[in-house]
């Protein structure tokens, strides 16, 4: 199954190392992270699920829950966790689900033959409250992940989701964003009352909005 942005995320029912899960009762409200990694017991993957650990007052700042993934039993996800603990000094604050039979990578195609017919690459998809597949990310075994740019991109969708508005490259919470296109000047005059640095025509930029 091919996932594309816009499609609703593939529900399921998974053993985790918090207990049994449906996703999509487990999501509930929240925005979601849903991350693979290739394997337990790897050096890459260890640092980046104690990073994630560490970000989880930026996860709950933004409504959002993360949950890992790979197609290890439980019982080496548990293993494992003490490892990272250790090593990485942030105990697992997220569930792992543990997708042995590969039921959950299949739905989300993190099996990728040419790259392993074994493992899940790095895949991660960010889903909205209404269950809607948001950003698609996919890195080899091999290259850790940018969570700080996973958060970067959350903060834009968030944000893009509220007003009438797009971020510019390299965008971060708090900078000046674009009115989009589509929205006329009268229009635009009423949603940002103090004006705005017109570029070109389809370029306006304007302070970033509160709220």
């Amino acid at each position: 199954m091919t996932l594309r942005l816009g499609d609703i995320a593939p529900d399921f029912t998974a053993v985790t190392t918090e207990g049994s899960i449906h996703f999509h009762e487990w999501l509930g409200s929240s925005w979601g992270v849903l991350f693979s990694h290739p394997k337990n017991y790897t050096p890459v993957c260890t640092t980046e699920l104690g990073y994630t650990a560490k970000l989880k007052p930026e996860f709950d700042k933004r409504n959002v829950k993360a949950i890992g993934l790979s197609v290890d039993k439980l019982e080496d996800h548990h293993g494992w966790s003490k490892d990272i603990e250790e090593t990485q000094g942030a105990a697992l604050n997220f569930p792992l689900i543990a997708d042995a039979d590969k039921k959950v990578s299949d739905l989300y195609d993190m099996i990728h033959p040419n790259a392993s017919d074994t493992f899940t690459v790095r895949s991660v998809f960010v889903i909205d409250p209404n269950k809607k597949v948001r950003l698609i990310l996919t890195y080899p075994a091999s290259t850790g992940r940018n969570f700080d740019e996973i958060l970067r991109v959350i903060d834009s969708l968030q944000l893009t989701d509220r007003h009438k508005v797009a971020t510019p490259v390299n965008w971060k919470h708090g900078e000046d964003v674009i009115i989009v296109p589509a929205l006329k000047n009268e229009d635009a005059a009423k949603l940002f009352p103090d004006g705005w640095k017109t570029v070109k025509p389809y370029l306006r930029v304007v302070p970033q909005p509160k709220g």
